[in-house]
């Protein structure tokens, strides 16, 4: 028996949730189909990071629409996810990275964004006390924060159910094909018809996009983390390194989520990883190093989530260049959390409209499709 909807959703993460929550809050019939559960891969296993700050500019229009999300997440989804506001802090570990630093907010500011501030000295001390006194500044986005990624993944679900969204989950798409004015959506627990199908698939998202001949060179990644033993609270904001991979929080227990991009090797077809243990030391002495309250904690636990990254290290969000009536949604290289909301709402816009008032110009699939390659649309 063939179902139908709508919108057919591929993919059950905050991104495919929220696309599912905006699309019923249009009064849309969505149905989204996961292969495992909701959150079970990159978005309810990464580090929560909440962050404006450090993103390419192609995507901050975006960044900031999720931010003004995030301040009323529980009047959004009817919980508030564990959302805190203390700020993100890039630290500068030299005055040469403080000066490039220094240029990136001049020039930001040349484009009217205004959420970055240069920090000297003094006031990275004030912000983040048990920072190593080597470090001379940095950059704070203050209305940044974190959240708990599984929570809010759980909590998208939920309001798009409550919504009128369908959600089946343990369920995969085997195949995507033109049925006369519709797409026919094959699945391991039958096909589904709509009109619209959206590619929300992580790091599986390719494989649909190959089918619709829009090949990308897409990674699979599994960024590693690490949670620590309980500490007195020492520090608020979040804190991220450029010239070594770290992000670096104090949870409400007083445990530190220690991450920041180090990758453990992923077997996408299996559902696993296997963490690098080298990488991880590598990851616990920059903590060492830049916090030495941190000198006396134990790890708890390290584990990795498997998610897409693109050459140009930001997503694919927009329609498709050969397929009417698809839409892509994938490829947030580590970074797609804070996204998820205004995501969401900027895709079920353009299902409803065909366009979109949030700018995602340079997000579009067409930047991997060179143009001789490039089938007309339909």
């Amino acid at each position: 028996m063939t179902r139908t909807a709508d919108v057919v959703v591929i993919g059950g993460g905050i991104h495919g949730c929220s696309t599912a929550l905006h699309l019923a809050l249009r009064g849309l019939k969505p149905i989204l189909v996961e292969k495992d559960y909701a959150g079970r891969h990159a978005s309810g296993v990464n580090a929560g990071g909440v962050r404006q700050l450090a993103r390419h500019v192609a995507e901050i229009p975006l960044s900031i629409a999720s931010m003004a999300l995030w301040e009323r997440i529980e009047e959004l989804v009817g919980d508030d996810c564990g959302f805190a506001s203390h700020g993100t802090v890039l630290v500068a570990e030299s005055e040469e990275e403080l000066a490039g630093f220094r240029a990136r907010v001049e020039d930001l500011r040349l484009k009217g964004f205004t959420h970055e501030e240069l920090l000297d000295r003094r006031e990275l001390k004030e912000l983040v006390p048990a920072v190593s006194d080597h470090c001379p500044g940095g950059v704070v986005s203050r209305r940044d924060g974190a959240a708990d990624p599984f929570r809010t993944t759980q909590a998208f679900r939920r309001r798009a159910v409550e919504k009128g969204a369908e959600i089946i989950e343990g369920v995969r798409v085997s195949g995507l094909a033109r049925s006369g004015s519709a797409w026919r959506v094959e699945t391991s627990d039958g096909p589904i018809e709509a009109p619209k199908v959206v590619n929300a698939a992580g790091a599986w998202a390719d494989r649909i996009a190959a089918q619709l001949g829009e090949p990308v060179p897409l990674e699979v990644i599994a960024p590693m983390l690490m949670v620590t033993s309980r500490l007195p609270e020492f520090i608020a904001p979040v804190v991220i390194l450029r010239s070594r991979k770290l992000s670096f929080k104090q949870l409400g227990n007083g445990t530190v989520v220690i991450g920041g991009g180090h990758l453990a090797e992923p077997h996408r077809d299996e559902n696993r990883t296997v963490l690098d243990w080298p990488k991880l030391a590598i990851s616990a002495r920059t903590v060492w190093e830049l916090f030495p309250v941190m000198r006396e904690a134990t790890i708890v636990r390290a584990w990795a989530g498997i998610e897409a990254s693109m050459p140009d290290e930001i997503p694919v969000v927009g329609l498709s260049t050969t397929s009417e009536g698809v839409f892509h949604q994938f490829g947030f290289c580590g970074h797609g959390f804070q996204l998820g909301p205004a995501t969401g709402a900027v895709m079920a816009e353009l299902v409803a409209t065909g366009s979109t008032n949030t700018p995602i110009d340079g997000l579009g699939i067409a930047r991997f499709l060179p143009d001789r390659a490039r089938p007309a649309r339909s």
